[in-house]
């Protein structure tokens, strides 16, 4: 019974590259958490304004919009292990600098938007070469599997580091935030190096506009992944709170609460993925995409109606959950049957779908409440999510009836597999 609750280990058993992949992300990600509490607290110290602690996501966007449609084209183009390793060691630099600032005896503020900026590009440029590497080194039918596990090691990265970088900043200072950083990118660095090459396959294309808007028509002609870009855009853009969370929990007159309902939706998420060896068993991705993208935006809707303090960090752990079984779902589709020489470019529109979302969302989210009230902003954002959601599957009936038994680009990209390695055996 526990091997049918817990998560599917069989990508961790069966790839080595997968395993040292695996540990360097949950080491660059936890320290990545460190840094994410820490710039802003500086930026306040610094300024002691709101505007410019918000400008970070203003100086993070075109750089991520830019970076995240051409980064799909390099990793199509280059090989992806390269790729990886040097905007890794780009991302340490950065972590470099930003703490010989903070060594300064007056810290300047220009870094701090230079190094958003920079790290917005690097990490646009490295995601897609990262999510297409996984597909090569998982078996097909795990690539549910492999998903679970990738998410468990962003939540747990996403529960820990920003309560460890909290404490960090408080009692040792800022310094020790980058430096613990900047030692994280060291060691993961030491376990990419390790990962085999992977070359660009034989059809790949140039790495030029061309090849972007190639990948572009694809994606159009693939009704059921255009509809899970649109499901998370609507989920992420409609019912995203994060932005109104100090003005809720001052408005619940529980402010002692503002850091668990921000540890509450990774912390769902963390739920799922240590319970997640039944996805392996789910073939109607496109489904689960669906109803779970509306349940995040019902639990949303839930948590701006009560008034109750635990309530609101339930739905909220609740909303957490629902939205790591969408993001489960939406790799194993994207996995599964993209051909290898597009992956690339289709993770870079996959970046831009569930980064843009959210830093949109917060401007929506922050606007309404300022217009019309702060629960108001949350739970009508949940209920529009919801009915926006469910608008896209009568629309989209390819997404929802998708079946990866039968899917015929999951079915031909199986059989490429079964034949490569089949060729690499003989």
């Amino acid at each position: 019974m526990l091997r049918d609750i817990l998560p599917d280990l069989s990508p961790w058993k069966a790839s080595a590259d997968f395993r040292r992949l695996w540990k360097s992300g949950l080491i660059s990600n936890f320290g990545s958490f460190l840094t994410f509490v820490a710039l802003p607290v500086q930026l306040k110290e610094l300024t002691g304004s709101a505007a410019a602690v918000g400008a970070i996501g203003a100086v993070e966007l075109l750089p991520l919009i830019v970076c995240g449609l051409y980064g799909g084209a390099l990793a199509d183009a280059l090989d992806k292990r390269k790729l990886i390793v040097w905007t890794e060691a780009g991302q340490g630099l950065l972590s470099a600098v930003l703490l010989l600032n903070a060594l300064l005896p007056h810290p300047a503020v220009w870094p701090l938007y230079a190094v958003a900026a920079l790290s917005s590009a690097l990490v646009s440029v490295q995601r897609p070469a990262l999510d297409s590497l996984w597909p090569r080194i998982v078996a097909h039918d795990d690539m549910p599997a492999a998903a679970s596990l990738n998410s468990l090691r962003w939540t747990v990265g996403g529960v820990a580091g920003p309560a460890v970088a909290g404490v960090v900043v408080a009692y040792a200072g800022l310094g020790w935030a980058f430096a613990a950083d900047l030692l994280t990118f060291v060691l993961s660095l030491a376990y990419m190096a390790r990962i085999a090459p992977s070359p660009a396959a034989e059809e790949a294309a140039k790495p030029d506009l061309k090849a972007v808007a190639e990948g572009a028509r694809y994606a159009w002609s693939r009704k059921e992944l255009l509809g899970t870009y649109a499901v998370d855009l609507a989920a992420m853009f409609l019912a995203m709170p994060l932005a109104v969370l100090p003005f809720l929990a001052d408005d619940l007159d529980a402010e002692w609460a503002l850091g668990l309902m921000y540890a509450a939706l990774p912390a769902g998420a963390l739920v799922v993925s240590l319970t997640s060896g039944w996805t392996s068993r789910v073939h109607r991705h496109g489904l689960l995409v669906v109803l779970s993208a509306a349940g995040w935006g019902l639990a949303v809707a839930a948590a701006g109606v009560c008034g109750n303090v635990w309530l609101v960090l339930l739905f909220l752990t609740v909303g957490g959950g629902f939205d790591m079984v969408s993001g489960v779902f939406r790799a194993a589709m994207w996995n599964q049957t993209i051909p290898d020489e597009l992956r690339g470019r289709l993770a870079g529109i996959e970046l831009l779908s569930y980064s843009v979302g959210p830093q949109l969302g917060q401007v929506r989210a922050g606007g309404l409440a300022a217009w019309a009230g702060v629960r108001a902003s949350v739970w009508s954002g949940g209920l529009a999510c919801a009915g926006a959601v469910g608008l896209l599957a009568l629309c989209l009936p390819g997404l929802m009836t998708y079946d990866a038994r039968t899917n015929e680009h999951a079915v031909r990209m199986r059989e490429r597999r079964t034949a490569s390695a089949v060729t690499a055996e003989v």
